[in-house]
């Protein structure tokens, strides 16, 4: 399947149910896992190899680059996509830990179609501008993301809606670290249906989604 008719790849704010995902221009070309666990190693003076003992695992990064090109709109490059980008790695006053009042970056969920979802914080970005308009507003970019795992992706399984609502509307009982951004996306492939689901909720408290809660997702 060529990658131009897979779904639109998207990163979510896991912290914020509402808001808006940051959508990437075009899907990546490739991506790449990488991850390291920690071997102490101790003297060995009879033998011609160290011992090791286990350490402990270090989290799983998720690297991939991204493009963007604004050109044919003769918009910038950063107000319409790259900014988003960057503000998911920007401390967040809202986030500030209840001890000591220090905010932090939020915690993300990439998703891209079939190919499951990875709960990280992006841990770098590296941001290439490669062409310009006469006024040198840049309108063409490469991003080169890091995301580092913060949640075993073995323990994130897969969301299914049950059946056996009164209408023949489905039932979704939410996940930990679930929005209605991310359960629109499985459920219909679109995150912008979340909306659709606020309603049919009566959800009102748009930022307290409760694990456990049952909702109920209208047919598309």
């Amino acid at each position: 399947m060529e990658l131009s008719s897979l779904a639109r790849a998207v990163i979510i704010n896991l912290d914020k149910s509402f808001s808006e995902p940051v959508k990437v221009m075009f899907n990546p070309k490739d991506y790449s896992f990488s991850k390291q666990n920690d071997w102490k190693e101790s003297k060995n003076p009879a033998g011609n190899v160290p011992q090791f003992e286990f350490g402990g695992g270090k989290p799983t990064s998720l690297t991939m680059q991204l493009f963007f090109d604004t050109f044919t709109l003769r918009a910038d490059v950063r107000k319409l996509y790259t900014d988003a980008l960057w503000k998911l790695m920007l401390v967040d006053p809202d986030l500030a830990d209840t001890k000591t009042s220090k905010g932090r970056p939020p915690k993300v969920r990439f998703l891209w179609g079939k190919s499951g979802s990875f709960d990280a914080v992006i841990s770098m970005i590296k941001q290439q501008f490669t062409l310009f308009l006469d006024d040198g507003t840049p309108v063409r970019s490469t991003v080169d993301v890091t995301f580092t795992e913060v949640k075993d992706a073995k323990l994130i399984e897969a969301q299914n809606p049950t059946s056996g609502g009164a209408g023949g509307e489905r039932l979704w009982r939410v996940q930990a670290g679930e929005t209605l951004s991310l359960i629109a996306y499985k459920a219909y492939g679109d995150t912008g249906r979340w909306r659709a689901i606020a309603e049919a909720n009566n959800l009102y408290q748009l930022r307290d989604l409760e694990p456990g809660t049952l909702l109920e997702i209208p047919n598309a």
